[in-house]
């Protein structure tokens, strides 16, 4: 079996990180649409020049027909949001106009890329935030700025979500376009305990997840090959330094026979459910690819 860490630490030292940025995006074994069928209205509709986040998840949702699986899968994003500070459910975060109670707060990063956090009290709800969280984080203002809400019916959710529902879903977006555009009216600076949230010694700054990830991949999988690399250092806000780093972002290279006779996104899926606990307390982000033996024989 051949294991390779690679920590790469070297860079940005001192960066705060933001709180959350989803993993790479999962989605289950869904049933796909015939490739003669053309009438759907989700394939059809522009979305124009989306966030590439936001227009992944798009095309995800428009390769499927099935209702209840787009249902099941917004359940999963919110079940994989990260709860808000209740410091920051405040009366300026809340989206109006929604059913359920919604907050969202914004922040800058290093480079100026735009973050977002939110929460909500119900689950579905949650989720269409999750979604846009997911979509829209680690972009500049001026790509947030632009999306055009008609990208929603492009999604196809129409049968799933109420009238008011999808009410809420738009006025989540707008929400979220105005605090871009405030930071970058304001030029990023936070008032009050909004700054708080960037203090790299918080909790969960620490994290330091390479051996972890290894270790639990190697005895879950028993891969032949395993490489586990940490790119930390590429995302401004999140980088891994030497001594106390953070370690947030990796990239994993898997091969193991686990994964014979199971779609690439249930491969991913089992990574994903092995890793929870580390996406929960630390773990910002995930790449992954995972292969078969037979898939790497000819190499």
């Amino acid at each position: 079996m051949s294991i390779r860490v690679v920590n790469n630490t070297n860079l940005h030292p001192n960066i705060p990180k933001p709180n959350r940025l989803f993993s790479s995006i999962s989605i289950q074994r869904l049933p796909t649409r015939p490739s003669s069928t053309s009438s759907s209205s989700s394939s059809t509709l522009s979305t124009g020049d989306l966030p590439p986040k936001l227009q992944e998840i798009v095309n995800l949702f428009q390769s499927v027909d099935d209702n209840k699986a787009k249902y099941q899968q917004l359940m999963f994003y919110g079940r994989n949001l990260k709860p808000l500070d209740p410091k920051f459910k405040t009366k300026e975060n809340k989206v109006q106009g929604c059913v359920s109670q919604v907050w969202v707060r914004a922040y800058l990063d290093a480079d100026q890329n735009v973050y977002f956090e939110a929460d909500s009290d119900s689950a579905l709800t949650k989720g269409l935030a999750a979604l846009l969280v997911q979509g829209l984080s680690g972009q500049p203002v001026s790509k947030i700025t632009t999306v055009s809400k008609d990208f929603i019916m492009s999604l196809g959710l129409q049968q799933s979500l109420t009238a008011s529902r999808n009410n809420g879903f738009v006025n989540m977006l707008g929400l979220m376009k105005r605090k871009a555009q405030q930071l970058s009216e304001s030029g990023g600076a936070m008032v009050g305990n909004e700054a708080e949230s960037l203090n790299p010694t918080q909790a969960g700054a620490e994290f330091r997840g390479g051996e972890r990830i290894k270790d639990l991949l190697v005895r879950e999988f028993s891969p032949i090959e395993l490489e586990v690399e940490d790119i930390s250092h590429q995302h401004a806000g999140h980088a891994g330094v030497g001594g106390a780093a953070v370690e947030t972002h990796f990239n994993v290279k898997i091969v193991s026979k686990v994964f014979e006779g199971k779609s690439l996104v249930k491969r991913h899926r089992l990574v994903y459910d092995l890793l929870q606990n580390e996406l929960q307390t630390g773990l910002h982000a995930l790449s992954i690819v995972a292969k078969t033996p037979s898939e790497v024989s000819g190499r």
